[in-house]
């Protein structure tokens, strides 16, 4: 690697020049692009951790048609800004989005790297992305994308335990290929880069603007790089409950101090709701669901739990009746939205 590396620096000027003239021409015409500010920048780059481009695009049109800025954004409750969120899943990004812009109204925006990433949930990557794009600081971002890219354009057949160590790694190279000028151009060309041409399967080396720099392109074997480990999924199955009374549905709201879903509503497990496994798959499966998190694979059953399912004790803390037509009122996770209104749906057609 060090060797292609060397190289590749020696030629940085016409690498930087051909990915410069391919990004003027073919970056896509994102909302944050046409328009660019602090706020859309920060917004959308909290959102897209974790999330693809197309899924983002109608949340941020919503977010910004009512948080329009950071004072909105400050001053709007929780529970209006977990709403908003609501289906981008990991809503942590939310909580610390609203907790940045809450600090950012009682001091000076910050301007470095450094300074961001003091601020909740801004790490290395988020904090490069916005200082560059808003304020021309010279770091480099690096995402899987642009690891994709450099270890194909050096051939890099060390082996990474995971994206995360390949990053570190790959960081220093990212940086000695900044241009002083436009950094956050050059950093958004790369990312376009790997989001649209140098795809993980496939990639599409024939129109590459520069595969002429690229050693695993010339070698011909771009997909055999980056070298990260294969991912250990653990199964994992969960029982679920429908409890419908009176023209109510009975859910589990998360506590607010609860590390991963606070206040935040999901159909629940047998045990939240009181029962034992064996008692809650007596009731009709009406759904059985799969879904990756993490490193977790999750098989889900939902089963309508029978008219006696009520505990002796009664319900457990933590449930709560909610009127079919307040569901729309309240936040649901979005995996559970989905399935709750393909459960009511269905049942009506029958």
């Amino acid at each position: 690697m060090a060797t292609l590396s060397a190289q590749l620096l020696a030629a940085k000027p016409g690498f930087q020049r051909a990915l410069r003239a391919w990004y003027r021409i073919h970056a896509r015409p994102l909302p944050w692009r046409l328009n660019p500010s602090l706020y859309q920048t920060v917004v959308s780059e909290f959102m897209l951790q974790q999330t693809q481009v197309k899924t983002v695009l109608p949340y941020l049109a919503r977010w910004l048609g009512e948080l329009p800025d950071f004072a909105a954004l400050a001053a709007a409750p929780e529970s209006r800004v977990l709403k908003l969120w609501e289906g981008l899943g990991y809503y942590s990004r939310a909580r610390n989005l609203h907790k940045l812009a809450q600090t950012i109204a009682h001091r000076s925006t910050p301007r470095t790297p450094q300074e961001w990433q003091e601020l909740p949930g801004v790490g290395p990557y988020t904090a490069a992305a916005i200082t560059s794009i808003s304020f021309g600081a010279p770091a480099a971002c690096v995402d899987g994308n642009v690891v994709r890219i450099l270890a194909r354009l050096t051939a890099d057949a060390t082996p990474y335990r995971d994206s995360a160590s390949a990053s570190k790694a790959f960081a220093p190279l990212a940086t000695a290929l900044l241009p002083a000028a436009n950094p956050g151009d050059h950093n958004q060309a790369m990312m376009e880069l790997g989001a649209t041409v140098c795809f993980r399967q496939n990639p599409l080396c024939l129109t590459c603007p520069v595969v002429k720099f690229c050693a695993a392109g010339r070698r011909g074997d771009p997909e055999n790089y980056p070298q990260l480990a294969a991912k250990k999924l653990e199964q994992v199955a969960v029982t679920r409950v429908w409890i419908e009374r009176r023209g109510a549905l009975l859910l589990h709201l998360s506590a607010g101090g609860a590390r991963r879903f606070a206040n935040i509503h999901e159909l629940p497990t047998a045990a939240q709701a009181g029962l034992t496994e064996a008692a809650a798959k007596q009731g009709k499966l009406l759904a059985k669901k799969r879904r990756g998190i993490t490193r977790y694979q999750i098989t889900e059953s939902i089963h309508a739990a029978p008219a006696s399912a009520k505990p002796k004790a009664g319900w457990p803390a933590g449930l709560v009746w909610v009127p079919l037509p307040a569901l729309d009122t309240i936040t649901l996770s979005g995996p559970h939205r989905r399935w709750v209104l393909e459960l009511l749906g269905k049942r009506s057609s029958d």
